[in-house]
Parts: structure tokens; sequence; C-alpha cells
């Protein structure tokens, strides 16, 4: 009896990891085309004929769609199961990405944008989901740092190697090559996740048992409802989110669209150089996310371990736009600082996860994704109205070029909110563990 639970338990485990990379999968999919513009500025200026403030709002148009969505995606992927959710998300991003590869004017390519953060907007959450019912709970915190990971390597991947598959095959060519991959991740989803583990071996798992059903049920709309008042409600909610939010800003606006620009503007770098150093950001994130969250969970404390990150990504972003032409080695070395100190973001889910009751936590989850990714729709466009507003006429084949000193003038707004996040914080209380959850 003992060794067909282990056999069972053993062939759960490796189902289950695979599940979980499907739908992290999305998830990476999604951060790919959230970066993607970063290394096609100069393109997508000329075919639609736009400045910085249009292009930063049609980049942004995926934020606008991902960020509005965060609480009613999780509804919905309580009623109807992760399994579906990602699936469409999936199918919905590699149309997203047809439809804007193949678009002849601004109205079709700002539609495109829509279905991809729309279809985006399932990964993460859903993700969450599936880890959830995969798993134990105390895996949850790991699985939640490697699903970002899996993020950071695909906004890795739109920035360096697209760039050089851009500057082979065109812009349009990489983006109908990215819609077919979205088609076979919603085959694959589809055909081999399933939203919760057998009847006959589901018990192995803590928070789970024989009753779960496929596809989830819901709690009525008078209790999601009232869940929702209690996370407004919450002061803590509010201030977490926000400081998150100014640490997400310089990954979502720097990192995925203006950075790369700004590296070959400034500091003379062709496109792939450009792109391969902005990448060193996200990396940074993805090291820093999960060695944070070892930190918090090695020392027993939330609140310091994010603001010492916050801090770090404050101080090294300061570095590189305000500190004078520097050889590559140390702006690198910045790159690398700053993502590892803004990734330690991951923390403030742990900080909700024991500010909230475990029957709100997906609401608060969902305000503060929301609010991460909400800072992408503000600074995109923002910094490009910013650009435009210091643009002194120049431009090379039908694209604007940006002044050194305009970049730095319109980057400042991120160094800004983040010192500002920095000091907020410091209205946060250490949050202490649930005798619940201890």
């Amino acid at each position: 009896m003992t060794a067909n639970v282990g056999s069972a338990t053993g062939s759960l485990s490796s189902r289950a990891w695979l599940i979980w990379a499907l739908g992290a999968g999305l998830f990476c999919y999604g951060f790919f085309h959230r970066n993607a513009p970063s290394v096609m500025i100069d393109p997508l200026m000329r075919d639609f004929m736009v400045g910085g403030a249009i292009l930063g709002n049609l980049s942004a148009f995926y934020f606008y769609a991902y960020a509005s969505l965060q609480i009613p995606v999780g509804l919905m992927i309580d009623r109807w199961g992760p399994r579906r959710m990602l699936a469409l998300g999936a199918l919905l991003c590699g149309a997203g990405s047809a439809l804007f590869a193949a678009a002849d004017s601004l109205t079709l390519a700002y539609i495109g944008r829509l279905l991809i953060g729309s279809g985006a907007a399932v990964g993460f959450v859903g993700t969450l989901k599936l880890a959830t019912n995969w798993f134990s709970p105390d895996r949850f915190a790991q699985l939640t740092g490697l699903t970002m990971m899996a993020g950071m390597v695909g906004g890795i991947g739109g920035q360096a190697p697209l760039a050089a598959l851009v500057e082979v095959a065109g812009w349009r060519e990489a983006l109908f090559g990215a819609a077919a991959i979205g088609g076979l991740l919603a085959v694959a989803i589809w055909l081999i996740v399933r939203d919760l583990p057998p009847r006959s071996v589901a018990s192995v798992h803590d928070g789970l048992d024989g009753k779960a059903t496929e596809g989830g049920t819901a709690n009525g709309l008078s209790d999601l409802l009232r869940g929702l008042g209690i996370v407004i409600r919450e002061r803590q909610n509010w201030l977490v989110s926000l400081v998150c939010a100014a640490m997400t800003a310089p990954l979502l606006a720097f990192a995925g669209l203006w950075g790369v620009a700004w590296l070959m503007q400034t500091h003379g770098l062709d496109r792939p150089e450009a792109a391969g150093t902005a990448s060193l950001l996200l990396i940074g994130w993805a090291v820093g996310s999960p060695a944070s969250g070892w930190l918090s969970d090695r020392t027993g404390l939330r609140l310091p371990v994010l603001q010492a990150g916050a801090l770090l990504g404050l101080l090294s972003l300061s570095a590189l736009l305000y500190l004078p032409d520097m050889p590559a080695l140390p702006r690198a070395a910045l790159f690398l600082a700053s993502g590892a100190g803004l990734g330690s973001m991951a923390i403030g889910f742990a900080i909700l996860r024991r500010v909230n009751s475990p029957k709100v936590t997906g609401a608060a989850f969902g305000l503060l994704n929301g609010a991460c990714v909400g800072s992408g729709a503000v600074f995109q466009p923002l910094i490009g109205a910013l650009l435009d507003r210091g643009w002194d006429g120049a431009l090379i084949e039908g694209a604007r070029l940006y002044s050194a000193g305009a970049y730095t003038a319109a980057l400042s707004v991120l160094i800004g909110f983040l010192a500002a996040g920095f000091a907020v914080s410091f209205l946060i209380r250490e949050p202490q563990p649930r005798a619940a959850t201890a």
C-alpha cells in the first residue's frame, strides 16, 4: 500500500511540474510580448509614422488590458478553472501577435496589442492557481519565484534575441513567428493541463480533498464582492501595491521599452548590443526575486528585505541615468544590481498573504498585480510624451531622434516615482505570521 502511494505521488509530482511549466510558459510568452516593442521603436515609428507619445501609448495598450483584467480574470479562473482560461489566453496572445504583425493602421495595431495583453493577463494568476491546486502549500513561495523567473526569461527573449531576428527578418515576420508559438502553446495547454489532480490521489496535497472537481466552483457574487470590499478597505494593501508598482515601473517602462533606445542614443550601442545590455536588468530581476524570497523566509522578515531592494534599485538606476558615460562593465553591473534590487518586489505578495485572510488573498494579489502592471500603462506613454516635449526636430530615416538630455529629463520620472515608493514603504507595518498558517 505504501509503495503504491509513493509511486502515485511520484507520478503526480512529475505531471504537476509539467502542468505548472505549461502555465508558466504562457507567462513567459506574455512577457516576451510585453518587452518586444523595445527593440522595434525605430521601425514602428517609421511604418506607422508616429512619435514617442503615440508609440508609448501603442505599447501600453498591452498594459491597459492586462492591468484592468487582473481581478476579473481571477474570478473567471475560480469559476471556469485555469486550464480553459490559460488555453484561451494563449490563443488570444497568438491572434493579437498575428494582427499586430499584419496591421497597416494604428487602429489594428492597437487592437492587436489589446488582444495580446488580454491573453497574457491570465498567465500569472492562472499559473499560481495551478500551483495551489497541484502542489502542497509549502512549495507556493518557491513556485511563485520560479514563475516570475519564467517571465523574465520571456522578457529577455523579447530583447536581444528578438532584436537580432528583427535585424535579419523584419519586425512583422518576427511577430508572425511568435503568433505561431502562441497557437501551439494553446493546443498544448488544452491537451495536457488539468485543473486538479486525479480524485484518487488528490488527498496527497494539503488543501485538496477528494471532493474537488475539475473547473472549480464559485462562492457566489455576494461573497466575492464582500471579499473585494475587505481588500479595498485594508490600508496596508494599498501601501504595498504603491511601493511594488514603483519598483516595477522601471522594469516595464525602462527595460521594457525605452531603455534600448536610450542606450543606442546616449551610449552609442547598436541595437542587438543595447538590447542585450537592457536584458541584464531582467536577468538581475530573475535572480533577485527568488533570492530575496529565500532571504525573507530565512530571516522571517518581509519589510526590511523589500526596503533594501528598493534602495538598491533606486541607487543603481540613479547612477545609470545621472553619472557621466561609463565603461561597459560598470554599466552592466548597475543594470544587474538594479534588477536584483527591484526584483524583491515579489515579497509584496508574501506581505499581503500575511496581512489578509486566506479567503481574500486572491483579490489582494489581483490588486497588487494590477497596480504593478498598471505602472507600465502609465509610464510608457508618459515617458514618450516627455520625450516628444524635449524633441529638437531631429529625424533619422523617418523616425524621431531624441537627445541625451531629453532622455535624462523623461526618464527622471521613474527615479522620482521609485524614490516616492521607497519613502512610502516606511508607512507599511512589518506583518506577523497568521496563527492559522504558522
